[in-house]
């Protein structure tokens, strides 16, 4: 118990509260299951769509990916040699000012908007009921009234959001639909018009994450089917990366063998070579 007391107080001087006795560097890692981690690295591979390179990777010890989207992509992107390319990820790496990044950079991001609404869940009105109307900066809710704008706050982690909400809301004949308090007040990022062409891209290409899974998950399960249960085998974060920076050669080589096969391979790397 002493010991334990000694081990919390050691914790206070850590700013993300976390200490891991079998390695320093690791951390807890969100998993798929609810409540759960595990000890260990998040590892990102941007992976192209038609051969199924590994064309970037990294290892990180932060336990989510919400802001590894653009440093990624642009990653990616440059080692493809390209001037714009499109990047697709799962909700996990939904991030306002991330997807913000990649749009600045000529990116265009295919990510699915995390699904946090608590009023559809309670069966009232979603967000994505109240239409906005760019030229008058309005929002038209499903009663038919206009919500306007009223002020301004930052917010979550440094937003710019705006407030908007109708006047209308406290004698609105569907107001139990819509909110259990006096007025259904709407936030709109400063920067939302990135977030909406986003979503429009993904309507028009329905089958992305469809996609996304059949390109980075077969890596994915190659890699981990090669390494083990374990997966990895050394500690420490510089070594953890040079051993997955080797697993990451191993596969490319055999992805490059089985597409051009052995022989034009090594001409093709004389060629480099030389």
């Amino acid at each position: 118990m002493r010991n334990l007391d000694g081990t919390a107080e050691s914790l206070q001087s850590i700013p993300d509260r976390q200490m891991s006795l079998t390695d320093p560097d690791a951390r807890s890692m969100i998993s798929q299951a609810k409540g759960t981690g595990v000890v260990g690295y998040n590892v990102q591979v941007a992976v192209d769509a038609k051969h199924h390179l590994i064309v970037a990777h990294e290892v990180t010890n932060i336990g989510s990916d919400r802001s590894q989207l653009s440093k990624m992509a642009q990653a990616a992107r440059d080692a493809m040699g390209r001037k714009k390319i499109k990047v697709m990820a799962d909700r996990g790496y939904f991030n306002a000012p991330e997807i913000k990044l990649c749009a600045d950079a000529d990116i265009e991001a295919f990510v699915p908007k995390t699904a946090t609404s608590s009023a559809k869940a309670h069966g009232r009105f979603d967000r994505a009921d109240f239409i906005y109307m760019a030229r008058s900066d309005e929002y038209l809710c499903p009663a038919g009234q206009r919500a306007i704008y009223r002020f301004s706050s930052i917010e979550r982690g440094g937003l710019n959001l705006r407030a908007y909400w109708s006047s209308a809301c406290p004698n609105c004949s569907i107001k139990a639909q819509c909110t259990p308090s006096d007025y259904r007040r709407i936030r709109r990022w400063e920067h939302d018009v990135v977030l909406e062409a986003m979503q429009r891209r993904l309507d028009r290409q329905p089958d992305a994450m469809t996609l996304r899974r059949r390109t980075v998950e077969h890596v994915f399960g190659t890699l981990k089917h090669w390494m083990g249960s374990t997966h990895f085998l050394t500690r420490r974060i510089g070594n953890v990366s040079t051993e997955m920076s080797l697993q990451v050669l191993a596969y490319n080589l055999k992805r490059v063998i089985k597409i051009l096969g052995f022989s034009k391979m090594m001409r093709a790397m004389k060629l480099v070579g030389a």
